[in-house]
């Protein structure tokens, strides 16, 4: 996909927002239900993440991604967006988002031609209790980024065309604190050769993403 038509059709985003993948959802393996568990909006952890598209060299629309550093607790090594919990000096969302992208990433906003165009659906992670809020926007300039050595393992970029509707999604099987799952996720190229899955709440907002950008 072309930076062009990302923007394009990033425009104006519509107010009943399309749904990801179903496959992004997981599901236990082993015939129980999926435990569910009581919200109480008091005991919220709210964040915010950025969605950035920013112009590959090509000219094609890519996303900033991280891989987390690997550590003992809730999402090490994880794929995911720069983002981080709501500070009582952040003046709103799109404030939280911006803070933590130039911290976790060394973002200049100002530099790169940051624009917001947009919120897409919270995403609530029952374990970690994060509410999180995806704030979309869009790089005019390709941004000069940094990893910050205490969160960030390395940056990705990958293209927005694995996000879209159709594109591959992997099924993975694994156990996690004792509960066999099931759930789709996206494969990205590392840049070295290697390869990464993005899963869980990451990869359900890529989906919904992705959802905006199908073809009219």
């Amino acid at each position: 996909m072309r930076i062009e038509t990302a923007v394009e059709r990033l425009s104006a985003l519509p107010d009943r927002l399309p749904a990801g993948p179903p496959a992004l959802t997981p599901v236990l393996t082993d015939g129980r239900v999926r435990p569910t568990f009581s919200r109480v909006s008091a005991e919220d952890r709210p964040a915010g993440v950025l969605v950035l598209i920013v112009p590959g060299d090509d000219g094609s629309a890519r996303v900033v991604l991280t891989e987390r550093t690997t550590y003992d607790g809730l999402h090490s090594g994880e794929v995911s967006f720069p983002g981080g919990k709501v500070e009582p000096t952040d003046r709103d969302i799109v404030g939280t988002a911006l803070r933590e992208a130039a911290e976790e990433i060394d973002l200049d906003p100002d530099a790169a031609g940051v624009r917001i165009v947009g919120r897409l659906e919270e995403v609530w992670i029952p374990v970690s209790r994060f509410a999180i809020v995806p704030v979309v926007a869009i790089a005019e300039r390709r941004p000069t980024l940094r990893p910050s050595p205490d969160e960030v393992a390395r940056i990705l970029e990958p293209s927005l065309t694995a996000f879209l509707p159709g594109a591959p999604i992997r099924i993975v099987e694994r156990t996690i604190r004792d509960w066999p799952l099931r759930y789709g996720a996206y494969p990205i190229e590392t840049g070295d050769g290697g390869e990464l899955l993005v899963w869980g709440a990451t990869a359900r907002i890529l989906g919904q993403l992705g959802a905006l950008l199908r073809e009219p």
